[in-house]
C-alpha cells in the first residue's frame, strides 16, 4: 500500500483539477476532484491515497433491484440443490478429478456463462449476482476454481478487450461449457512477476499469423482447455526503436503444437485440473490478438483486477458453512460438564469467524455494486483489497474452526480438514498476497 501511495504522490505534478461526471444509481452527480490524467477516473480507494474521501462513491451502499432479487432467487435455489444433492466433494478430493456428470450438471445450470452477455449465449448476469453464486460454488473448492479459471480469467480477456468478431466466434461455445477456457500467464521463471515472461510470439513472413513458443505453469484447466488466453513477448517498434512488449492472444488447442503436462498432485483443490502447458511454434492468426499488439500487460492486469472481488464472497460462503457445521458440534460437545459453546474462548473464535465473514461479504458486494454501476471509476484497488483481506482472513478462520473441532477436524472422515487444505491456496492465487500488499 505504501508503494502505491509513493507512486501516486510522486506523480503529483501530473494532477490537474477536472470536472468529472459519474453515474450513481441512475442519477448524474457532478464531483469536483483532483485526479491524474488517466483514461479512467480514479475510484474511492485510489482517491484515498490522494488524501481525498469521496463518500458519494460508496454511500449509500449499493442496492439490489427487485428485478435482480427475483433473478438471484431463481438462480440460487437450483444451484444450492445441485451442490447439496449431486456434488460429492469427498470423492472429488479423493480422486483428484471432477466427474464428467458433475461438469455436465454445471453446464446445464449455465454456470460456465454466468457473466457472458445473453447475445453470446450466456446468462448476462451482473457482478453482484456472480458474487452471490460464488458463495455457493465455494462449498467445493475444486469446482469453484474450475469455474473461476474459466470465466473470471479464462474468457474474460475476450469479454473485456476482444473484438466483436472474436466475441461472436468464441463466447457462445465458452458460455455453454462446450469449450473450456484457461488463463495462461505464469511461467517457471516469472511467478508473480508477469512482466518477466519469456514465451515468445514471432510474426510469420507473410504477416498472417504468429508462431508462439514457450511454456506456462500452474495453469488451472490446463489439460481441459480448448481455448486459452496466452501472453507472449512480441517485437514492436516504439519511436523507431524495436522493443519487446507483451501481447495477449486467443489460442485454440486445435491449432496444434499445444501439449499439457501431468496434472499437479496438490495439497488442496485437488479436483481442479492444474498442469504445465507448452507451446511449440503454435500458429495463431493475427486476428486472434486481444487488444493491441504490445498491450498485453494491460489486458492481463484488467483481467485479474476484474475477477478478484469475487474471492470475498467465495471466502465468506465457505466460512459461513464452516460456522454452521462447527457451531452444531460446539453446541453438543461436552467438556468439563459444559458444552464447548459455553466457553468464552470458543465464543471468541466464533465471533472472529462471524466478523470476518461479514467484512468479506461487505467488501465483495460493495465492490461488485460499484463495478455494476455504469461509468464508475476503476475499482482495481478495491478488488485487490478484497482479495488480500479475504484470502488471509479465510485461512485464519479455517484454522480457528479446526481448533474448535480438535481431533475431529484433523481426520479425513469429516470435511473440515479439506476446507483447510482448499483454503490455503487463496493467499497464493493470482499474485501472492505478500507481493500484492507491497505493490
Amino acid at each position: 500500500m505504501m508503494s502505491v501511495n509513493r507512486l501516486i504522490l510522486s506523480k503529483s505534478a501530473q494532477i490537474r483539477q477536472l470536472l468529472c461526471t459519474v453515474k450513481h444509481a441512475g442519477k448524474h452527480v457532478v464531483l469536483q476532484r483532483n485526479i491524474r490524467t488517466h483514461s479512467r477516473n480514479l475510484a474511492y480507494a485510489k482517491d484515498l491515497f490522494l488524501g481525498q474521501v469521496n463518500k458519494d462513491e460508496v454511500f449509500p451502499y449499493p442496492e439490489v433491484s427487485l428485478e435482480e432479487v427475483e433473478e438471484i432467487n431463481q438462480l440460487v435455489a437450483p444451484v444450492e440443490r445441485f451442490f447439496s444433492e449431486e456434488v460429492d466433494s469427498a470423492k472429488i478430493d479423493r480422486d483428484a478429478k471432477i466427474p464428467a456428470e458433475t461438469l455436465n450438471g454445471l453446464k446445464e445450470l449455465g454456470l460456465f456463462g454466468v457473466m457472458v452477455p445473453e447475445e453470446y449465449g450466456g446468462l448476462g448476469l451482473t457482478n453482484t449476482v456472480y458474487a452471490r453464486l460464488a458463495e455457493i460454488t465455494s462449498l467445493d473448492g475444486s469446482i469453484a476454481v474450475t469455474l473461476a479459471a474459466h470465466q473470471a480469467i479464462g474468457l474474460k480477456g475476450i469479454l473485456i478487450a476482444g473484438t466483436e468478431a472474436q466475441k461472436q466466434k468464441y463466447l457462445p461455445r465458452l458460455a455453454s461449457g462446450e469449450h473450456i477456457a484457461a488463463f495462461c500467464l505464469t511461467e517457471p521463471g516469472s511467478g508473480s512477476d508477469a512482466a518477466s515472461i519469456q514465451t515468445r510470439a514471432v510474426l510469420s513472413e507473410d504477416g498472417t499469423h504468429y508462431l508462439i513458443s514457450g511454456s506456462k505453469i500452474w495453469i488451472s484447466n490446463g489439460d481441459m482447455a480448448d481455448v486459452m488466453t496466452v501472453f507472449a513477448r512480441t517485437e514492436v517498434e516504439v519511436d523507431g526503436v524495436k522493443k519487446d512488449k507483451i501481447t495477449a492472444f486467443i489460442m485454440e488447442r486445435a491449432f496444434g503444437g499445444v501439449t499439457s503436462g501431468k496434472p499437479e498432485d496438490k495439497l488442496g483443490i485437488r479436483g481442479s485440473n492444474t498442469c504445465e502447458v507448452s507451446y511449440d511454434s503454435v500458429p495463431v492468426p493475427v486476428e486472434n490478438v486481444i487488444g493491441e499488439v504490445g498491450g498485453g500487460f494491460k489486458v492481463a492486469m484488467n483481467i485479474l483486477n476484474s475477477g478478484r472481488f469475487s474471492m470475498g464472497s467465495s471466502s465468506a460462503g465457505m466460512i459461513k458453512k464452516l460456522i454452521e457445521l462447527t457451531s452444531e458440534y460446539a453446541a453438543t460437545r461436552k467438556q468439563f460438564s459444559k458444552n464447548l459453546s459455553e466457553f468464552g474462548m470458543i465464543q471468541e473464535k466464533f465471533a472472529l469467524m462471524a466478523v470476518n465473514a461479514f467484512v468479506m461479504e461487505s467488501m465483495a458486494y460493495l465492490t461488485a455494486g460499484m463495478m455494476d454501476r455504469p461509468g464508475l471509476p476503476d475499482c482495481s484497488l478495491e478488488a485487490a483489497m478484497v482479495k488480500v483481506f479475504s484470502s488471509e482472513g479465510g485461512w485464519i478462520c479455517t484454522s480457528e474452526a479446526l481448533q474448535v473441532l480438535g481431533g475431529l477436524g484433523y481426520t479425513k472422515n469429516y470435511p473440515y480438514e479439506r476446507y483447510l487444505r482448499d483454503c490455503r491456496i487463496l493467499p497464493i492465487f493470482e499474485v501472492l498476497t505478500v507481493f500484492q500488499s507491497e505493490l
